[in-house]
């Protein structure tokens, strides 16, 4: 059928091909309520980065695919009490926000090690303290925070665009926190920006991992 996840992600591949200017763009595959079969469909497409924002919901789904070497990205925003469970099975974590939640990744028991995984401090482009993310003016003790850390890689930054503003400005912004946080961990050159709306402006602006969902997965299930 020609509106199958695998065919949309060919459609999508060739969108990107036409779009990125030669730069390296990882797609992560954001799999929200869909089965893990969708998953495994597009895993025998050829794609490996897949995206989840819900514990235990991403727990079971890398599970259930495991052995298909797959790459998971958790990309919701993480509680404190769930950040070492889901530290377990994500191999890269996108929503860094506070030392606390830093804390609790390195906190454990003897013998409970596990690889230091890579990271992104999220940064909120809004006026809201509400929102996801930690607030540009605290963003170089975080970024210092995460560099520091034997559990956690820094690898760049990530943030959503604001509902209220269009989203080229907001990456332009964020595109001059990375830099910043460049200043920090040169390494650390990752902007995990633009979804299926806004992933072309993510682009202009140097997003070098976009997170696509519907464009690709097609409408999400009811939540059950």
């Amino acid at each position: 059928m020609t509106d199958a996840p695998a065919t949309r992600l060919a459609a999508f591949l060739e969108q990107l091909e036409d779009a990125r200017r030669a730069r390296p763009v990882t797609l992560v595959v954001i799999t929200k309520r869909h089965p893990a079969s969708l998953v495994r469909e597009l895993a025998a497409a050829g794609h490996r980065d897949f995206g989840e924002n819900r514990h235990p919901e991403s727990r079971d789904k890398a599970a259930e695919t495991a052995g298909l070497g797959l790459t998971w990205h958790f990309v919701g925003q993480l509680q404190r009490n769930k950040a070492r469970q889901v530290a377990r099975y994500a191999d890269v974590l996108h929503s860094i926000d506070s030392a606390s939640l830093v804390d609790a990744l390195e906190g454990g028991e003897p013998g409970d090690e596990r690889p230091a995984r890579d990271a992104l401090v999220q940064v909120n482009l809004t006026d809201d303290p509400g929102r996801g993310g930690v607030a540009p003016e605290a963003l170089d003790a975080l970024a210092e925070r995460v560099a520091a850390s034997e559990a956690l890689r820094l690898r760049g930054l990530m943030a959503v665009a604001p509902l209220d503003e269009e989203p080229g400005r907001a990456f332009e912004r964020l595109a001059m926190l990375a830099e910043r946080v460049r200043r920090i961990d040169p390494a650390a050159d990752w902007i995990s920006a633009g979804m299926s709306a806004d992933w072309r402006e993510a682009l202009e602006h140097g997003a070098t991992h976009l997170r696509i969902g519907t464009a690709i997965t097609g409408d999400r299930p009811a939540a059950g």
